[in-house]
């Protein structure tokens, strides 16, 4: 389970990279090597986006295209329209003509498309649960489970970020398939309070019921319910502030009903949905639907893109309609999704550690992933990380936690709060003009301090509002909610290291 809170973290802390990333060379061999591996056969190449999606279904039927051969690479996306997601199902079910789909977790599990010869990833798995159950399509029908599995990583030249050399793509790749090995998974975020998945269950349980009281609400709902990490001041305080925003009021018996601005969102075909979805235009050619796409940045008529499997010229956009119509073209580029990655894991981190740290090389590293993990550890010693996380680079320091992305942050925050400026680089934490002998200072500070106060380090973040339904609610409780599974996670850190 991912808590979209840390991701407004990083963002305040300031991503300066992605791991996503893949340079054109590196995109283009990949592509090469699974059109040569794959054709002929079924199988499914999970990448870690929608856009890469589209950018590898294209760039592998342009070589289909290229060797005058038929297309069988297909998209599916969670933005694709039924049909053509429908297709794709079908496509993999067909055992008369091959076919290939390149997609993102909507094919991890749950649709039927019979057994795949092989399962290709392309970068790191976004979690050890997401490859198994990745991994699981594969092999079904008696074969071995098969899945090859690519990352991209930076040239190594003189000017090249001392985080870069540690291969860490590779490195958390091999950490990740060390642990599925060993049969563990990422558990649940049993701690976090998903308020806004409660406020979304609240108001339809008064839907359902035509009101409820809220001694009967606490105990369906929290009590007895799945959101027993919130108790009975927290639950009075999350009415109150219902309230306030006039989703709900209270008869004089005690009955909770629907305020007028609440009768209008349950009244809404839009309330049944737990998550929030930006607003999206409906791709059409030829009234055909393709999908549809998040408008969040300019797309102006005339503008070629990537979708569906399909190259397109955009003709013409109907703002009022939420509507492009599109035409056929020779170029374009995938459009850009915004999607925040996936958390990783502490245990994922703490992996990559020791796998630095030892000599032995997994059997299943082709030459040149062995020949990057020897790099990755090489610089992992030169850098002296085995003595000391801390690295001087220029007038600013890197720290190397390698722990999971919620330490990370409020690590990063607890930072911010001694007045530094930190900004996130892959598996390191940069500490602005900071020297190494005044960034130990700081961290010992910390530590002698002991667990930093929650409330005020998420008081840090200003926008706290992710989850579909935190707008209606107040700034007291996001405080609360945002920093419960971060300080978890992060007082288990400090409680294991002690003052050191």
């Amino acid at each position: 389970m991912i808590d979209p809170r840390a991701r407004a973290a990083h963002k305040a802390l300031g991503e300066e990279v992605s791991a996503d990333d893949v340079a054109t060379g590196d995109r283009l061999a990949i592509a090469d090597h699974l059109f040569a591996t794959l054709r002929g056969s079924h199988h499914l190449v999970f990448a870690n986006s929608r856009a890469a999606v589209e950018d590898y279904t294209d760039l592998l039927n342009r070589r289909c295209e290229n060797a005058r051969v038929p297309e069988e690479f297909v998209p599916h996306h969670g933005n694709l329209s039924k049909d053509i997601r429908e297709h794709a199902e079908a496509r993999l079910k067909d055992r008369t003509r091959p076919a290939t789909a390149v997609c993102t977790s909507t094919l991890e599990m749950g649709i039927d498309i019979g057994s795949v010869t092989s399962i290709a990833q392309i970068g790191a798995p976004p979690s050890v649960a997401a490859l198994r159950q990745r991994l699981g399509r594969s092999g079904r029908r008696g074969g071995p489970a098969i899945l090859r599995l690519y990352v991209s990583e930076p040239e190594a030249t003189p000017a090249i970020h001392p985080a870069d050399e540690l291969r860490a793509q590779l490195v958390q790749a091999i950490a990740t398939i060390e642990l599925l090995l060993q049969r563990w998974y990422e558990p649940p975020a049993a701690e976090a309070l998903h308020l806004s998945t409660l406020t979304q269950q609240f108001l339809s349980l008064i839907a359902q019921h035509g009101g409820i009281t809220p001694a009967d609400a606490y105990r369906t709902l929290c009590a007895q319910g799945p959101f027993r990490t919130v108790d009975s001041p927290t639950f009075a305080t999350l009415l109150r502030d219902l309230a306030a925003a006039d989703l709900i009021r209270q008869e004089n018996d005690g009955l909770l009903l629907p305020a007028e601005t609440g009768e209008r969102l349950i009244n809404h075909h839009t309330f049944y949905a737990a998550f929030a979805a930006p607003t999206e235009y409906r791709i059409v050619t030829e009234g055909r639907t393709l999908g549809s796409l998040p408008i969040e940045q300019p797309l102006p008529e005339g503008s070629l893109i990537i979708f569906a499997g399909g190259r397109w010229r955009i003709s013409t956009i109907d703002t009022h309609a939420k509507l492009i119509e599109v035409t056929r073209a020779s170029g374009g580029r995938p459009p850009r999704f915004t999607s925040a990655g996936p958390l990783v894991h502490d245990r994922i981190r703490t992996t990559m550690r020791r796998l630095y740290e030892e000599t032995t090389v997994p059997a299943y590293l082709d030459a040149t992933a062995q020949s990057l993990l020897a790099e990755g550890r090489a610089a992992y010693r030169r850098l002296g990380l085995h003595d000391t996380p801390l690295v001087g680079y220029g007038n600013d320091t890197l720290l190397f936690p390698f722990r999971g992305d919620a330490i990370m942050t409020t690590l990063g925050l607890a930072l911010h709060a001694y007045g530094v400026d930190v900004v996130r680089y892959g598996v390191a934490l940069l500490i602005s003009d900071t020297s190494p002998q005044a960034a130990v200072g700081l961290l010992a500070d910390l530590a002698a301090e002991g667990v930093p106060d929650a409330l005020a380090l998420a008081a840090l973040i200003p926008d706290k509002r992710v989850d579909k339904y935190d707008d209606v609610i107040g700034e007291e409780l996001l405080t609360l909610s945002y920093a419960r599974p971060e300080l978890a996670q992060f007082s288990a850190h400090l409680a294991g290291r002690g003052s050191g």
